[in-house]
C-alpha cells in the first residue's frame, strides 16, 4: 500500500473502469499525471531525503568511545551459496564502522541484529558481518555480537542487556543509514542508552544549483519515494507505540 507505483496502477485501472462517466474519468487520469510527475523527479525526491536523513559528521568532530553499535540490515542471507557474505544496499554502515574503529574513534564494535524474516536462515545478519570485520582486521575480542534483535526497538533492548554484562562500555556511537538514524536513536534513548550518532549510507546529493537536469524524470525515484514512505511510516508507528 505504500508504493506509488500501485497507485499508479491503481489510477489508471480506475480510469479504464470510469468510461462511461467522462468527467471522472478525466480525474483519474489527471491524478495519476500528477504522481507520476512527483514520483519520477529526481531532485523533488532528493530534496525530500535532504530534509529527513540526519546530516554526516565529520570524521575530525567526533571524540573517542569505547564502542559502536552498528545496526544490521545490509546482507542478504537468504542467498546461497552460504560460503560468502552478499551485500545489500546500505553497506556503508559496515565499511564507516571500520572506518570508525581504524581511526581510533571507536575500541570495539557491538554488532546488532538478526533476522527480520519469517523463514529459516543459515546465519544471522550479525554473523555475517563479523565475518567481514574479521577478514578486515578486526581481532575477535573487539567484536560483540547481538543477534536476536528482529526490528530497530529489539536493537536497543538487547544492546542494553548485552552492555549489562560489559560495563566497562560507557560511551557508544550508533552506527546506521541516515535515514533510520532518528527512529533508531529514538529506541536507543527510550531504552535509557544516549548513543552520539553516526549516520551512513546517505540516499541523497549534495545541495547544487538547481538547474534544469536536477528536476529532470528519474526511472529510480518511485523506488527512492516507496523506500522513504516506508521508513516515515515506521517512524510513526513506533511513536504512536511509545517505542521511540
Amino acid at each position: 500500500m505504500l508504493e506509488p507505483a500501485v497507485w499508479l496502477l491503481a489510477l489508471l485501472g480506475a480510469a479504464l473502469l470510469s468510461q462511461r462517466h467522462p468527467g471522472r474519468q478525466r480525474g483519474f487520469i489527471v491524478a495519476a499525471l500528477v504522481l507520476m510527475l512527483i514520483g519520477t523527479n529526481g531532485g523533488l525526491i532528493n530534496e525530500a531525503y535532504l530534509a529527513w536523513e540526519l546530516p554526516p559528521v565529520a570524521l575530525r568532530t567526533l571524540p573517542p568511545h569505547d564502542a559502536g553499535v552498528l545496526l544490521t540490515g545490509v546482507t542478504r542471507t537468504q542467498k546461497s551459496p552460504h560460503d560468502r557474505v552478499y551485500l545489500a544496499e546500505g553497506a556503508d554502515r559496515v565499511t564507516h564502522t571500520l572506518w570508525l574503529y581504524r581511526a581510533g574513534r571507536i575500541k570495539s564494535i557491538i554488532i546488532s541484529g538478526g533476522s527480520g524474516s519469517l523463514r529459516a536462515v543459515a546465519h544471522t545478519e550479525a554473523q555475517d558481518i563479523a565475518t567481514l570485520l574479521r577478514l578486515s582486521g578486526v581481532p575477535a575480542r573487539h567484536i560483540l555480537v547481538e543477534e536476536r534483535s528482529r526490528n530497530t526497538r529489539e536493537n536497543a533492548l538487547n544492546t542494553k542487556l548485552l552492555l549489562a554484562r560489559h560495563p566497562e562500555i560507557k560511551t557508544l556511537v550508533l552506527i546506521t543509514s541516515a535515514f533510520h538514524q532518528r527512529r533508531a536513536l529514538g529506541c536507543f534513548r527510550k531504552a535509557g542508552l544516549l548513543p552520539t550518532a553516526f549516520p551512513a549510507d546517505f540516499r541523497t546529493n549534495d545541495h547544487r544549483r538547481r538547474t534544469l537536469d536536477y528536476w529532470l524524470p528519474d526511472a529510480g525515484a518511485f523506488g527512492r519515494w516507496s523506500h522513504l514512505l516506508h521508513e516515515l511510516t515506521g517512524y510513526l508507528t513506533y511513536k504512536l507505540l511509545g517505542y521511540c
